[in-house]
């Protein structure tokens, strides 16, 4: 009696363990929550990214945003876009874009530091933003994969986008892309688009002055007009044709 006495005893001394099952279960369940879609986020991306290596997009979310805009204001729904490989587009577009947009394309991998820093000196004199240093691979990536906006969330994925495309593209394949999706006027996507809207021709036959003057009107293509060019526009476009003029044909 007495050993059963001191085995109660002992036992009830022993300190109970506070239950946490409920704060373990949060966060385990949290975690894989963060784990999965970690893993479907960087799946996804570098799967679509290595798909569209091979095969043109549908469509792109800049062009899906501007045709809700469209319809929300009550205009005319315009979306032209047509593909067309980097042979059947002129020699002279990659010239002009190249000479216009990012004179480094070829030799960066991606991000063109001293134009980034140049930009931002010119930038803090003149006390807001008026000009910018992307390069024709962060266009592409913003344009193929992202919305418009200048948030850090964003900016941020345009920088991931940008290594993605410069690692599993290639820099013919970005000039290809970035001459087929970017906008170049209301509802105008792409060389081929622009080419047969503005002179009424496919874009293999655009000559010199006619691939500078749809360059010219980059970045802001529904602001200015490549058929009523302002005297601004038309400045651009000399410029461009300059900078083509010193260049060497482009080979990729």
């Amino acid at each position: 009696m007495a050993k059963t006495l001191t085995a109660k005893t002992s036992t009830s001394r022993i300190p109970k363990k506070k239950s946490t099952g409920g704060k373990s279960t949060f966060w385990q369940k949290a975690k894989k929550v963060a784990l999965y879609f970690t893993i479907f986020f960087f799946s996804s991306t570098i799967g679509f990214t290595i798909l569209y290596r091979f095969v043109p997009p549908l469509c792109t979310p800049l062009m899906l945003i501007r045709v809700v805009q469209q319809v929300f204001s009550g205009e005319t729904v315009v979306m032209k876009y047509k593909w067309k490989n980097l042979e059947d587009i002129s020699s002279k577009m990659p010239l002009a874009v190249i000479a216009s947009e990012d004179a480094r394309f070829k030799e960066h991998y991606g991000f063109d530091v001293d134009a980034i820093y140049n930009a931002y000196k010119s930038n803090q004199k003149k006390g807001k933003k008026v000009k910018g240093g992307s390069t024709i691979s962060q266009q592409t990536a913003k344009n193929v994969f992202l919305w418009p906006g200048r948030s850090w969330i964003r900016k941020g994925l345009e920088v991931y986008f940008t290594v993605l495309i410069e690692v599993f593209w290639g820099k013919k394949r970005i000039i290809e892309m970035y001459l087929n999706v970017i906008e170049m006027g209301n509802g105008i996507y792409g060389t081929e688009a622009a080419a047969r809207k503005y002179f009424d021709k496919p874009a293999k036959k655009l000559t010199k002055y006619e691939c500078a003057a749809i360059t010219s009107v980059l970045p802001s293509p529904r602001k200015w007009s490549v058929t009523k060019p302002s005297a601004y526009v038309k400045q651009k476009q000399q410029r461009i044709v300059t900078g083509m003029n010193y260049m060497k044909k482009v080979k990729f």
